[in-house]
């Protein structure tokens, strides 16, 4: 991965204008898609698989005039006066006429009309119209919704307070407020302060507010095909930001320290994208897989938002990696550090002989009396995870933002009716089993009313084909009350008994009773999905780091910041301390809060622990000393880390104060999370516990080492890489080979040592097994077992992939029913254009034309059509040359058999005359082979088991 990144670093600093021109065009094209395909955000909670979705679905085919969204035109009359007066009630039904006629709604029920329920209040002050749509809440139109809010203005000319509520006028549009943006000028000023440049500094905040840009185009583009709440951009936006900057932060760190220290800018961009971006890539993948993990909960609304914040993440990523780089090329040698200068000594800080850094000091501490720090922080974020046990979980309750309509209805509801009215229950009666349709309903009303915290029951109503009833039923508490739950719970209760006494089984369905019914989903799922996120954690780590130590420990540690910051947001949200500081009205807590706060920071906290444990493992594998490459590890990311820590917090925190109220829960909960998990968890936890373990830290059983695979996060295998590629451009050589083993490492081949010029011929000479082995790692099929190897520039076995791309084997083929065009036009298929259905006859017949003019005169003749098993040993061997060469590949590998060999002189005599002048061949043979004729183009020769190496130029 490392060698792959820095290849797109060193592609996008080298070519950054395309780059920067490419992620403009994409910037665009998202934005003015989504905008033009006029996507709408709408709420839509639903949970299939549950009774009270089951039995809304059941509606909808059944009774669908009572399945729609609702909504209440709710009318409050001046103190003193009564709904039942003239002018009132005549505004009110004028209301109702009004409402009728509007486009979408399915039937009206005034409060005055003959099947109306409990809908005036008892003071007479308040009534309500109820309003049936023909479909869910997000097959309502906004013209629909203009113009029911449109018939409000007949009751205030009447002098009547009128507002509309109900799930249909939820907020749904996006906006950011200036909280939002004091939470980037914060960042700002944090990377400011860590760069100790203005230009260093709004990188990051570019790439991340870019990145930011494109996943919210891309969200609006899907809007406008499926249903996506506001919370899902929302949440998108505030942790694209988030991730955004500080994968852009760790980059640039590494580059800015590598430029102190006098580093090429050029190749220091490209070896940050390989390193500290392996990191990025890694820490994305892990927030992107635990986010997507929310698939599994089978929430629909729930996996859309893990879907569109595991999108932002993506782009954050593809961001750091590719417009950074592209912006520190623009930059080139601007971005250095004056030498002396604080960002100097800022990007060199921590290095030996330099002055005791902050993180320094602290480390140096911990490690004094690590068991002291390590059962602080336990205590610590055990004490805060306490409120944790009395989580209560609801979706939000309808009752809107304060000022809004909604919420001015929701309060006229709850102040006339009783708190329980803005969240009645529909129970659906199954009757077709019953004969006495109305007397059964009343004694079913009868049974209901009995329950405890019931305060209403209303009158069942039977659709047109009397198969279905329901019947309303109003508890004493609100739709978000606890005691709501249990009212839900105690009539589901009751429903063995009405079946066996009435034949008419019930079930409790309404957007109460679906909110109770995702919120019990989500409570259940969350310590599975608590176990699937830690257990992932332990694989990306164990694979990461191999040791046992560190993933559990993280693992560990991961839970006590998560736990600690859903035990503090229940003490705020729910218990309400501080809640008006931070403009908050206390009550249940989002459902999908916990789920979705572990699956975000599982991502970050597995930030923080590469970022940090990473330069630990480096350290230790150089001195093997646990203490050293503690201290050594933690000073270099110190910083770092503490600023990303920095900025995760105020962009999370700025949404808290203005926010919305299904993000301002998010985003506090992330806020906390974060700063527990960087600076108790991360940055004094961590190093603690790792000096209890000392060498144990870094332990792994040698059959898990073996089959974990080496993901090189470090950057080891690209240092290595770019050593032997150095090593390959300063002898320009076609072949190169220092003290190389082949084969198998309980079966070597080698050592050897060879040097083979560009368009030369390199005789490997040995046992058939030996040479095809050897000849196989040289085309990069196999890899070396040891030793430095270079084919072509590329060292293998990290160049493989460029080798294969330019070295082409030649197959002798002996298939008799393949003819010699087949086999050339086989080959050719490989560098055939896209838009070429088949090979070129004309082709064929050139590579055909230059193999009998290499022949010679007075050879046979060889058509298309000639057998390639009629042919020779010597003329099969040619055949395969030029199937190969079709190909036009820099070197061609070739075995000869002991029949070609036999007659050796003729072949490499027609072979120099047939391979260009700048192709390499490599040939296994058999021990004292002659190819004299080749040798005027330079010839060198590997006699394998005796490791002898000839040079004839």
């Amino acid at each position: 991965m490392a060698l792959l990144l820095h290849r797109i670093g060193r592609f996008a600093y080298r070519r950054a204008w395309l780059v920067l021109a490419a992620w403009g065009v994409a910037l665009a094209a998202l934005l003015g898609a989504g905008i033009g395909l006029g996507g709408q955000l709408q709420e839509s909670y639903s949970i299939p698989g549950t009774e009270s979705q089951t039995a809304i679905d059941q509606l909808a085919a059944v009774f669908p005039q009572t399945a729609g969204a609702s909504a209440k035109a709710v009318l409050e009359v001046p103190d003193g006066d009564s709904v039942e007066d003239a002018s009132a009630r005549s505004a009110i039904e004028a209301m109702e006429a009004e409402l009728e006629d509007v486009d979408g709604v399915a039937s009206v029920l005034g409060p005055f009309d003959e099947y109306a329920g409990d809908q005036i209040s008892g003071d007479e002050r308040t009534a309500y119209i109820q309003v049936q749509f023909d479909g869910q809440t997000t097959d309502v139109s906004q013209d629909s919704l203009d113009a029911v809010v449109a018939t409000g203005e007949i009751g205030r000319d009447a002098g009547l307070e009128v507002a509309f509520g109900g799930e249909v006028f939820e907020e749904t549009t996006f906006g950011l407020t200036i909280t939002e943006a004091l939470g980037v000028l914060f960042a700002g000023v944090v990377l400011f302060i860590t760069f100790g440049s203005l230009v260093a500094a709004g990188m990051p905040l570019l790439t991340a507010l870019v990145g930011v840009g494109a996943a919210f185009g891309g969200i609006t583009i899907v809007s406008a095909f499926t249903t996506v709440s506001s919370t899902a951009p929302m949440l998108a936006v505030m942790i694209g930001l988030a991730v955004g900057i500080d994968y852009a932060l760790f980059i640039l760190s590494r580059h800015r320290t590598q430029l102190a220290r006098g580093e090429d800018p050029e190749h220091s961009a490209s070896e940050a994208v390989a390193t500290a971006g392996g990191a990025v890539v890694f820490a994305g993948l892990t927030v992107i897989i635990a986010l997507l993990g929310l698939l599994v909960v089978g929430i629909p609304f729930l996996s859309v938002m893990g879907v569109a914040a595991a999108f932002a993440v993506f782009i954050a990523v593809a961001g750091a990696v590719t417009l950074l780089p592209a912006l520190l090329g623009l930059l080139g040698h601007r971005l250095v550090p004056k030498p002396g200068s604080r960002a100097a000594r800022r990007a060199l800080a921590g290095d030996e002989g330099g002055k005791r850094t902050m993180g320094r000091r602290w480390v140096d501490t911990v490690l004094k009396a690590p068991i002291v720090f390590v059962v602080l922080v336990v205590g610590l974020l055990g004490a805060a995870a306490i409120p944790a046990a009395s989580l209560d979980l609801n979706l939000p309750a309808g009752n809107g933002e304060p000022g809004s309509s909604q919420r001015e209805a929701y309060d006229m509801i709850a102040d006339g009716f009783g708190p329980g009215a803005n969240g009645p229950l529909i129970v659906t009666v199954d009757i077709t089993q019953t004969t006495d349709i109305f007397d059964d309903l009343d004694a079913i009303g009868a049974r209901l009313a009995e329950v405890d915290g019931v305060d209403y029951v209303g009158q069942g109503m039977p659709n047109e084909t009397v198969d279905t009833a329901i019947i309303q039923v109003i508890p004493e508490s609100a739709p978000d009350d606890p005691e709501t739950k249990h009212v839900v719970q105690e009539i589901r209760d009751l429903e063995p008994s009405i079946t066996a006494d009435f034949g008419t089984p019930i079930a409790v369905t309404g957007y109460t009773a679906v909110s109770i019914d995702i919120s019990q989903r989500l409570n259940d799922a969350l310590i599975p999905f608590a176990l699937i996120v830690v257990g992932l954690s332990i694989v990306l780590l164990l694979i990461v780091f191999r040791s046992l130590f560190v993933p559990v420990k993280a693992a560990l540690g991961f839970l006590l910041s998560a736990f600690g910051a859903i035990g503090v947001t229940v003490a705020v949200f729910q218990w309400g301390w501080a809640a008006e500081l931070f403009h908050i009205e206390p009550g249940p807590i989002l459902s999908f809060l916990p789920i979705l706060l572990m699956a975000v920071l599982f991502g970050l906290a597995m930030d923080y622990e590469v970022f940090l444990v990473s330069g630990m493992r480096e350290e230790y594998v150089k001195t093997k000393d646990p203490r050293t490459s503690i201290v050594h590890g933690f000073q270099h990311a110190a910083r770092v880390v503490t600023a990303a820590a920095l900025i995760m917090f105020f962009v999370f925190f700025a949404f808290v104060p203005e926010g919305s109220g299904v993000i301002k829960g998010i985003a506090f909960a992330l806020a906390v999370g974060v700063a527990f998990d960087a600076f108790l968890v991360r940055m004094t936890l961590v190093p603690a516990a790792m000096a209890l373990a000392g060498r144990g830290a870094w332990w792994l059983p040698t059959w898990l080492a073996r089959a974990l695979p080496d993901v090189d996060i470090e950057g080891e295998g690209l240092r290595t890489h770019l050593d032997q590629a150095a090593w390959a451009a300063s002898r320009r050589a076609a072949v190169l080979a220092e003290d190389a083993v082949f084969g198998l490492p309980d079966r070597p081949i080698g050592p050897v040592d060879v040097e083979a010029p560009t368009g030369g011929l390199l005789l490997v000479s040995g046992e058939p097994v030996d040479r095809r082995i050897v000849a196989a790692a040289l085309a990069g099929r196999l890899a070396p077992v040891d030793g430095r190897v270079a084919v072509l520039g590329e060292p293998l076995p990290t160049g493989a992939s460029a080798v294969l791309r330019r070295v082409a084997i030649a197959e002798l083929d002996t298939d008799a029913t393949r003819s010699v065009a087949d086999l050339i036009a086989s080959r050719l298929d490989a560098t055939r254009p896209w838009y070429r259905l088949t090979p070129s006859t004309a082709a064929v017949d050139g590579w055909l034309e230059r193999l009998t003019e290499a022949r010679g005169p007075g050879a046979a003749g060889i058509d298309r059509h000639t057998s390639v098993a009629a042919l020779g040993a010597v003329d099969r061997a040619l055949i395969a040359l030029t199937a190969a060469l079709a190909e036009r590949p820099d070197a061609v590998v070739i075995d000869l058999d002991d029949e070609t060999g036999a007659d050796g002189a003729r072949f490499w005599s027609a072979a120099a005359r047939l391979v260009p002048a700048a192709t390499t061949v490599i040939a296994g043979v058999a021990p004292g082979h002659d190819a004299a004729p080749f040798a005027p183009r330079g010839l060198s020769t590997v006699r394998l088991g005796a490791v002898l190496q000839e040079t004839n130029r």
